[in-house]
């Protein structure tokens, strides 16, 4: 972990990353939530029954890495329409985080962050948090920034380095998919794998692009804080 005290940039996940186990808030709490509303709106778009839908869904997550482009590959669903219907949800459950806040607060690097999801739905997730404000829209790097070309695609990696400005050989990201890590290592930087039981996030957690695996999201900025003041 010597290198962490020359890394000047953090690179988060929002989903997954931002909250999960580490800050008693599952992924299933919330995206399940999400779930839900993408099967409802694929059912009611496409004029098929709730089990197709859910199949359709997961079908194109694993074959597309969202089940937006596939739904824009083959059906031309509006991804703005299609977003903002799949992240109403009810975030009334979820408190501060006031570790994590301070944290990030007292660790000297650029912080931003990388989803597959909505800037909207980055917002609301991180003003529950009580985050945001160390955020805002400028750093935050959403699917709309990406041409709706999630991630691990190599476009999608260079398009959020040239939107932030960071260079990948000074930045730890930190993924809960395991393989979204794939082109973050291959462009040089420090990856690490937040540790969890969801199928879709373990595929390829065995690699070799994957630097560091960590249970604990706070914990972990602890230690490069602590790393970096040594």
């Amino acid at each position: 972990m010597k290198n962490f005290k020359e890394m000047k940039y953090l690179l988060l996940d929002l989903d997954g990353v931002c909250y999960g186990k580490h800050n008693n808030y599952s992924l299933e709490k919330v995206f399940g939530q999400v779930s839900k509303r993408m099967t409802m709106f694929i059912s009611e778009r496409l004029k098929i029954n709730m089990e197709e839908a859910k199949k359709l869904q997961t079908d194109y997550f694993y074959k597309y890495n969202t089940s937006l482009n596939g739904l824009m590959i083959h059906h031309d669903i509006p991804p703005e329409e299609f977003l903002k219907y799949v992240h109403t949800i009810d975030l009334t459950f979820m408190k501060e985080d006031k570790i994590m806040r301070s944290e990030l607060e007292k660790l000297d690097m650029k912080k931003f962050i990388f989803t597959n999801g909505s800037a909207e739905h980055a917002k609301n997730i991180l003003t529950h948090l009580g985050v945001y404000d160390l955020f805002g829209r400028d750093k935050v790097f959403d699917i709309k920034d990406a041409g709706y070309v999630p991630k691990p695609e190599a476009k999608t990696f260079d398009l959020m380095v040239k939107k932030f400005g960071l260079n990948p050989k000074e930045t730890i990201y930190i993924e809960d998919i395991a393989k979204n890590l794939s082109i973050g290592y291959e462009r040089g930087c420090t990856t690490v794998w937040l540790i969890n039981d969801e199928h879709f996030g373990k595929i390829d957690s065995d690699k070799d692009y994957i630097s560091h695996k960590i249970e604990n999201l706070s914990l972990f900025l602890k230690e490069i804080r602590l790393l970096k003041s040594q």
